[in-house]
């Protein structure tokens, strides 16, 4: 009783004490372990283990230095925990299968994608990433605001500079009290390109952003099935995407299958995932399985899968998706810290978070430059005078006893601050010759001009926005890499009933760099020839339209390319956009190589042996193949023909066996041959020559003529023509062929030629991206050998780059006219 009349117990009430502590507890958690800071995308101990590596000077060009160092001096100085914890951190952050980009360079055993724990702190070394300093850059210029360590010796930071958005470029996991976040990394690039078009536009709406930043780009890589997760994600902070592991089925000699996994989703462990197919094998669960073996090594993941002669392989990869960890959910779940609070982030908000960041870092490093200058420029003038006052100095300085007693005699007779007096008083006689003196006068002038250009970025926000984006350009230039993780519409048991897909035409436009999309085929309207055209899609200055393809969204759609393979998709795999939007890049879609590109796209509704694809190269080599050898396309294609050295394939056409072919090249000449001359010939074939060409001239064009059709040609600037087919005699597979159009100036050379029945519209695409459609009576019909008729206004910098037929609009849009069109 005597403790509680001295005051030295208090009375409490237990439940309001619990709570009260609890909500401190969570709190500390919460804001000081689990949540990242959405500015700098790290928690606490990243941030405390990169500034510790910073402060022992532990950079990326220094030699690397103990892990034990590192962690007991982060531990001793900013973080109060155990050493485990801080060392756990600093492993993940060095390893390439955690992080999207390393901010720790580690030496030595960090562990393995198999589970193996990385070798003790003794062992190991470590050091900064290159990227990783630039999370630290400008550090000393007053960029951010620090606060006390745990016991107030030392001083830390509180956020990072971070001059690149770390937060979604490495994601960030973790478990709070009653609350979690799990934010998955994107490619760099894009996540910077995201970030300088919010920068321009504030407007720009969430399906925007994402044709800049498609999805997530996991360190691992595989594959994300479909988008509406991402997007769900992106709009609101929470959703979940289905990842898929990147596999291969091989065909052996003896006809056996087997199942090559060559990478795994993220944060699967491939040692646990062998054991489970093995598990599931024995249990009998799946069935049709006799070989399984890690083949990984340091150039990548191998693990084999064996299947049974009699077993199908994709029935055995279904399955492997279903029952074990090669394809598996991740839930998004954007939580971070915005001014001390936990809150969810859509995408949008993110970046905008972090661009608000980096104004502040460049303004503060602006104002400390500044101030370093102004401060500089000072003392400038302080030795200006007394160089133009010597004598008198002098003179004053003999006449004092110490310069203590010369310093205020100084400040009074020349107006000086204590500071420039100072800076007379430790000058160097060697300031008073001449070359001295005129560095002095440089060195001022350049601060003057240095002072004015800070003051004009402090007075101008759009200036420090421009600062950021150009930084942000210069770390991607750097530091910027291919993406990893494609982005798919699904597996079999992913994709929506096509039942339920409704069957609608569709034009697929695919652009020079690779983005493709789809619109509705009434995207746009029936014009007469001459007109100006509508925008069809926007592109980059140096991308534009190249394929073009009227298709439905039940058709197949098989993508030939440069080197001869063909890979396949169906028409409403191909993503939808609006009409200005840029589209998807076809990587994305397709299993393509990096140096590859799609040279042609058909489609096809049926695999029979009597109907044949007709192919023709670059160089006038023709080959015939039956459909039925293209049935089983692989994810990553199939050889389509075997190309001779310099040579690309540039059109393909599905035929009965029984067409006539024309082939037309650049400098206007055409061939016209029965398809029988060209025999029948395996998938991988090279094919026989098709035309003969003279130097330096090339295959434009190849189509099937029918009796009574009109050969359309088009030309680079414009004009173009139609000639009745029964103009261009049969002649054998192989000759020089005749003149179809007359090539001048003025037209320019032939672009496109097809084959017509009046029965189509035609679609011409400049390499703007300018589009008109037009009724195909509307060209002239006129001889073989003249010019040809404008078909569309160019201006100076344009031209067509490609021209494709579509079935005629309905009557009621052919009568509608663009009433500019003509303008």
């Amino acid at each position: 009783m005597s403790d509680i009349q001295h005051g030295k117990i208090e009375t409490r009430n237990i439940t309001s004490e619990i709570k009260t502590s609890f909500l401190s507890y969570a709190m500390s958690v919460i804001v000081s372990r689990a949540l990242p800071d959405v500015r700098d995308g790290l928690k606490p101990v990243h941030r405390r283990i990169l500034f510790g590596m910073q402060e022992l000077g532990n950079t990326s060009d220094k030699p690397y230095k103990k892990s034990a160092r590192i962690v007991g001096d982060v531990m001793g100085k900013f973080h109060p925990h155990g050493d485990s914890s801080i060392y756990d951190a600093m492993v993940r952050m060095a390893q390439d299968f955690s992080y999207r980009y390393m901010l720790v360079d580690g030496h030595g055993n960090f562990g393995s994608v198999d589970g193996d724990g990385a070798a003790a702190m003794r062992y190991t070394e470590s050091r900064m990433s290159k990227i990783a300093m630039e999370m630290l850059r400008d550090i000393n210029k007053n960029t951010i605001n620090y606060g006390d360590n745990y016991d107030g010796s030392e001083r830390e930071p509180l956020v990072l500079p971070a001059r690149y958005p770390n937060l979604l470029v490495n994601g960030s996991s973790g478990i709070a009290v009653g609350m979690a976040t799990n934010i998955p990394p994107h490619q760099l690039g894009e996540t910077i390109d995201a970030v300088i078009a919010l920068s321009h536009n504030a407007a720009i709406t969430t399906e925007e952003l994402m044709e800049i930043m498609p999805g997530p780009d996991f360190p691992t890589g595989a594959l994300i099935l479909g988008r509406s997760g991402i997007r769900r994600a992106y709009e609101t902070g929470r959703g979940s995407i289905m990842l898929r592991a990147a596999v291969e089925i091989e065909q052996k000699a003896n006809g056996r299958e087997t199942i090559l996994v060559h990478e795994l989703p993220y944060q699967v462990n491939k040692a646990k995932l062998i054991e489970k197919i093995a598990e599931l094998v024995r249990d009998k669960k799946i069935d049709g399985i006799t070989g399984l073996r890690d083949e990984s090594d340091r150039n990548g993941m191998r693990i084999v899968i064996e299947v049974r002669r009699d077993a199908n392989a994709n029935v055995v990869l279904n399955n492997l998706y279903k029952q074990t960890p090669m394809q598996s959910s991740f839930g998004i779940n954007m939580l971070a810290l915005v001014d001390g609070q936990p809150k969810i982030l859509p995408l949008k908000d993110m970046l905008f978070h972090y661009l608000e960041h980096q104004k502040e870092v460049i303004t503060r490093r602006t104002k400390f430059e500044l101030a370093k200058a102004e401060a500089r420029a000072h003392i400038l003038e302080g030795l200006r005078i007394a160089l133009d006052h010597i004598e008198e100095i002098i003179k004053i300085i003999r006449s004092s006893r110490n310069g203590e007693e010369a310093k205020p005699l100084l400040m009074e007779r020349f107006n000086l601050s204590e500071k420039q007096s100072q800076a007379i008083l430790d000058m160097r006689l060697v300031r008073l010759s001449g070359l001295e003196r005129e560095k002095i006068e440089e060195e001022y002038q350049e601060l003057q001009r240095l002072i004015a250009e800070l003051q004009a970025i402090l007075a101008d926000g759009e200036k420090v926005v421009a600062i950021v984006r150009e930084e942000l350009l210069d770390i991607k230039e750097r530091f910027n890499d291919a993406r990893r993780t494609q982005i798919t519409m699904g597996g079999l048991e992913m994709i929506e009933d096509e039942d339920l897909i409704p069957q609608e035409n569709s034009v697929v436009t695919l652009t020079h760099k690779g983005y493709i999309k789809r619109l509705a085929a009434n995207t746009y309207r029936s014009q007469k020839r001459g007109g100006r055209g509508v925008q069809g899609m926007n592109t980059n200055e140096d991308d534009f339209v190249e394929h073009l393809l009227y298709t439905s969204t039940h058709d197949v759609i098989l993508f030939f390319t440069s080197k001869g393979k063909v890979y396949k998709a169906k028409g409403y795999e191909v993503p939808e956009f609006g009409r200005t939007a840029k589209g998807l890049p076809i990587v994305n879609l397709l299993n393509i190589d990096k140096d590859e590109h799609v040279t042609a796209m058909i489609r096809v509704n049926s695999y029979n042996e009597d109907e044949f694809l007709v192919f023709t190269t670059k160089q006038g080599v023709t080959k015939r193949t039956s459909v039925a050898q293209f049935a089983n396309i692989r994810t990553n294609g199939l050889i389509a023909v075997t190309l001779h050295e310099d040579d690309d394939l540039i059109s393909v056409r599905l035929t009965d066996g029984t067409k006539q072919i024309i082939i037309g090249t650049h400098d206007g000449m055409a061939v016209r041959f029965d398809e029988q001359e060209v025999r029948a010939m395996g998938r991988s074939a090279a094919g026989v020559r098709g035309i003969k060409l003279r130097e330096g001239d090339y295959v434009v064009g190849m189509e099937i003529v029918e009796p009574g059709q009109e050969i359309l040609v088009v030309t680079e600037n414009g004009y173009g023509k139609r000639t009745p087919e029964a103009e261009y005699r049969v002649q054998s597979r192989g000759g020089v062929g005749l003149k179809t159009i007359q090539i001048t100036d003025k037209n320019g050379a032939m672009v496109a030629l097809k084959t017509v029945d009046g029965s189509e519209d035609i679609m011409l695409m400049t390499i703007n991206g300018m589009v008109i459609r037009m009724d195909i009576e509307d060209v002239s019909i006129i001889g073989r050998s003249t010019q040809g008729v404008r078909l569309i206004r160019l201006a100076n910098d344009e031209l067509v780059a490609s021209v494709a037929k579509v079935q005629k609009a309905p009557e009621e849009e052919l009568e509608q006219e663009d009433e500019q069109s003509e303008e």
